[in-house]
């Protein structure tokens, strides 16, 4: 294991306080030698230098996340930041406000798609008291 930078535990940081430090400990609980670049690469680049950022909150950079993984088909991890909103502030209208543009910007079945995977992590969420 190399030693790590500034930025990695600033991401790292970072990581937990989006995701949730039981996510991300699980996350990196299950990591190898294998994939340590990997996830080295993740917690500096996405966590410590863009999701650290301070120009836009972040329930603002939530909803971009949610946007471009739904219109780019990254519905695990659409999932995964669906659940991450508990934790940036973005509301449920904020997330609908999101798909909605996925819908105009990158397809109407991908927009759908990722509609039904919100609304069920949402419905988990909740316990799943949604009907």
């Amino acid at each position: 294991m190399t030693e790590k930078s500034e930025r990695y535990h600033q991401g790292l940081a970072t990581r937990r306080s989006v995701l949730g430090a039981s996510y991300v400990d699980a996350a990196t609980k299950k990591s190898s030698t294998y994939d340590e670049p990997f996830q080295t690469l993740i917690t500096e680049a996405a966590w410590g230098h863009v999701w650290s950022r301070d120009t836009i909150t972040k329930r603002e950079r939530s909803m971009m996340t949610l946007a471009l993984l739904a219109g780019l088909g990254n519905f695990e991890e659409l999932a995964l930041h669906t659940r991450a909103t508990a934790n940036t502030g973005a509301s449920r209208d904020d997330i609908m406000e999101a798909m909605l543009h996925v819908a105009i910007y990158a397809g109407v079945p991908r927009a759908n798609h990722a509609i039904k995977i919100v609304k069920q992590v949402l419905d988990e969420m909740d316990g799943g008291q949604n009907p």
